[in-house]
This record gives structure tokens, sequence and C-alpha cells, in this order.
């Protein structure tokens, strides 16, 4: 194989995956390679590439029957720039504050969930939209939930010869208003010591539905279900936010950035906040 290769469509990036992965060493796919880069260390990438943003299959946003269709090779910049609904203000939110304006013209979604990072930016809001991926590989596609994909740090349930080809959003995830916090040492550039993103329905002033989740607290980001349904039902004006529910449910860890008590504090003030922001959007 050529060790980098530019493919100009799907079907031709799935036969290269698959004839140069027979031997046990699949090619590497590049989808923008904000993150790939950094991790190696090194002035060149190592081993064989395929790249993966001339696809015109995996660029752009579209609206289909069951939802909204994100491919996987969307700049942030693009899904900043997009007109989307209300419940995606979050993930607008959380597009703005990849790195710099520099990260955001070029990094991707798919490569963004791909890296599988705890702090990665996109997977709360995603998270709180019940988004699923979509893996194609030349046999055909399959659909996971987000929690189903990511594993663990750097571990998702993408096959070697499966390409991430886009995110998935349902119609009855589009409702609502929504909003996206993070809190790190400075503002961009840096790993996230907590990040949440909260959406909310809301009919004759009081919540009528909830969708939270935390990101850099645990391996992987989660969905708060106990702290969801104690939202149903508040008022509009005045949501509370139990500290003892986020902790249970987030298990946080200590690291260098900052202890497992100072996350746990963290995550409930911007949840609390992202509700409260997020209730005076649906006022």
């Amino acid at each position: 194989m050529t060790p980098y290769l530019r493919p100009s469509t799907l079907h031709a990036a799935l036969q290269a995956l698959r004839a140069n992965g027979l031997g046990g060493n699949s090619p590497r796919l590049l989808a923008g390679g904000t993150d790939l880069y950094p991790a190696t260390q090194s002035a060149c990438l190592a081993g064989d590439m395929i790249d993966l943003m001339a696809l015109p299959e995996l660029a752009g946003i579209t609206q289909t029957p069951a939802g909204l269709r994100i491919g996987a090779c969307t700049t942030w910049a693009a899904i900043a720039q997009a007109k989307l609904p209300p419940a995606l203000h979050a993930l607008q939110q959380a597009a703005t504050q990849v790195g710099g304006a520099q990260i955001q013209t070029v990094g991707t979604i798919g490569g963004n969930l791909c890296n599988a990072s705890p702090a990665a930016d996109g997977v709360p809001p995603l998270l709180a939209v019940d988004a699923s991926v979509e893996l194609t590989c030349a046999n055909g596609t399959r659909h996971l939930t987000l929690p189903d994909f990511i594993l663990g740090p750097r571990k998702t349930a993408r096959a070697p010869d499966e390409i991430l080809t886009a995110i998935l959003i349902p119609n009855s995830a589009l409702g609502g208003q929504s909003h996206f916090l993070k809190l790190g040492a400075r503002a961009y550039l840096v790993i996230s010591i907590a990040m949440v993103a909260a959406r909310l329905t809301a009919e004759n002033g009081k919540i009528t539905s909830a969708a939270l989740a935390v990101g850099a607290c645990s391996a992987t980001a989660r969905r708060l279900a106990q702290v969801e349904a104690a939202l149903i039902g508040q008022p509009l004006g005045a949501p509370m936010v139990d500290a003892n529910a986020v902790a249970a449910a987030l298990s946080p860890m200590d690291d260098l950035r900052a202890t497992a008590a100072y996350r746990s504090h963290a995550a409930t003030e911007l949840l609390h906040r992202a509700i409260t922001r997020t209730c005076q959007a649906l006022a």
C-alpha cells in the first residue's frame, strides 16, 4: 500500500481499508488529524494512512425522515455555523470551544468521537440528544448508541475494517433548549476538568423532560438519569440539583488536573448553571 491514500469515494476507502488490513495491521484513518498528530510526538505520522477528508459522503448535515445526520468528517467550524434547532445549541457551543479557530476549521466531529478522550467536547452534547453512530464496512452498515460505541479512554467499538461515517440524532431528541459549559485552567487549548450539557423541555412553566450529561469526570462521559428524573416537574424559575446524586452517578476520578471531590463539586455547579440558563431560554 502507498503509505498515504486520499480516496475520493467511500467505496474506495472501504476497499483500501479491507485490502490492506488483511495482514492484521490496518491502516490508520485520518479525519482532520488534530488529535492524531499531537499524539505522535514526532514530525511524521508512522504507518499507512487513509485520509477520509475528501469523501463527500462523510461531510455535511442533512435532515432525514428519522432525524439529523451529521457526516463524520463535518468540521467543528461547519457545525458552529450551521442552522440547527435549539436542542443542538449545546453542540454548537462545544464546537466553538474545541481548541482555537484553526483546530475548529480542520478538526472533525467523527475524529473527536473516535479519539475517545474522557474530555472530548462533543460527547456530552451528543449524549444529551440520544445520538448514535453509523459504522460502515465493505459488507454493510451498523448503528450503535454513543455509550455502546465509546467503551473507555481511547477505546471504541469500531472494528478494524469499519469507518465511522455519521452521527445520527433522532427527531424525538430535537425538542427543547440546550446549553454547554466546561471548566479548565484556561479558555482554550486545555483538557477540561469538567464539562456538562443540559437539554430540557418545558410546559406551563415546569420542566417536562431533562437530558444531562457530564464529561471529563469519569472514564467516559455519562448521562445522569437520577438527576434528570428529579428535575421533571420542577419550576423553570428555581431548578435544584442534588450534589450527592451527581457524585453518585459520576464516581469522579482523581488525576493531575483535579481531585475527585473538586470534580464532583465542579460538575454540580456547572450543571446548575447550564440548567438555569436552559430554563431561562425556555421561559
